[in-house]
């Protein structure tokens, strides 16, 4: 890996970082959903940055995948709310993640997933088992008494693409794949006081172009376009929507009926349990050394 890449992972990294640490100071009571996703993602461009993905705010029982749309209501209450902020710089992504309750029940909850990924990051080196890493993970979290969530996982991360190998795990699979030089990947526990699987809950309003194909619609026509100024990230219908109005679902619909772009639906533990969520993106450069580049100074 070049020292440029470096450099800009280490950039995007730093901004994610200063993202998720402002984002945690709008989390308040009785603060809009809406105006703070929206503040967060003003404050990406402000710093010269660009999202890697819309901002997602889980709450309770969801995990991940969820992004307001321009008509949302929602209030902050007393709910545990899980932040996920991904930055890029040129496709070099920085993502990272944190967890604020704001019911004052599940300080443990919180503290475990964060706990967890700190143990992670210790046991991180080159030669080190994806597997082992996964069982310092699951060993953080079940001390608490609560279960990882065994279907996410952190993710390699490439230029332009937010999810790619290794896949890190939650829990030990036995998977002997070994951390190598100039890797890029995010390790991303979740904690749940239920079941600590997810599935589909409720309505995509995530996207990511998956296919490009020619489109008849004019008005369709233009809302690729836009899509395709995202180069391949992940993006929010809200995103189409303030900007084409009513035209943005039209486009949206045709777009998922050729199978263009694809959705991802808001995940939710099965049981309806309630998760936290921590997360730090790290770069192994040719030396060996594991850079934490989402980390405040």
């Amino acid at each position: 890996m070049d020292k440029e890449t470096i450099e800009k992972y280490k950039k995007a990294g730093k901004i994610a970082a200063q993202v998720l640490d402002y984002g945690r100071g709008l989390i308040k009571k009785d603060s809009s959903l809406l105006e703070v996703t929206e503040k967060i993602e003003k404050k990406i461009f402000e710093l010269n940055a660009k999202p890697a993905f819309p901002v997602q705010f889980s709450m309770d029982h969801l995990a991940a995948h969820f992004c307001p749309e321009d008509d949302d209501k929602q209030i902050f209450s007393n709910q545990v709310v899980c932040l996920d902020v991904g930055v890029h710089i040129d496709g070099y992504i920085g993502d990272n993640a944190l967890t604020v309750d704001l019911s004052g029940k599940y300080s443990d909850l919180v503290k475990s997933s964060r706990e967890a990924l700190d143990e992670a990051i210790k046991v991180v080196k080159v030669g080190a088992a994806l597997g082992e890493i996964g069982k310092v993970i699951h060993n953080a979290i079940v001390k608490y008494g609560y279960s990882p969530v065994r279907n996410l996982s952190g993710h390699g991360l490439d230029q332009f693409v937010q999810h790619t190998k290794p896949s890190i795990p939650n829990f030990d699979t036995h998977d002997t794949s070994k951390i190598g030089q100039g890797m890029v990947f995010a390790i991303e526990p979740f904690a749940s006081t239920g079941a600590g699987i997810v599935q589909d809950s409720g309505t995509a309003s995530v996207y990511v172009l998956i296919n490009k194909k020619p489109v008849r619609s004019p008005i369709t026509r233009e809302v690729l376009k836009e899509i395709e100024s995202y180069e391949g990230l992940p993006f929010a219908k809200r995103w189409l929507t303030k900007k084409f109005g009513a035209k943005a679902n039209f486009g949206l619909i045709e777009l998922l009926q050729k199978n263009i772009i694809k959705g991802y639906n808001p995940l939710a533990d099965t049981s309806k349990g309630i998760v936290s969520q921590a997360e730090h993106s790290l770069l192994i450069d040719n030396d060996g050394e594991v850079i934490i580049t989402t980390k405040l100074d």
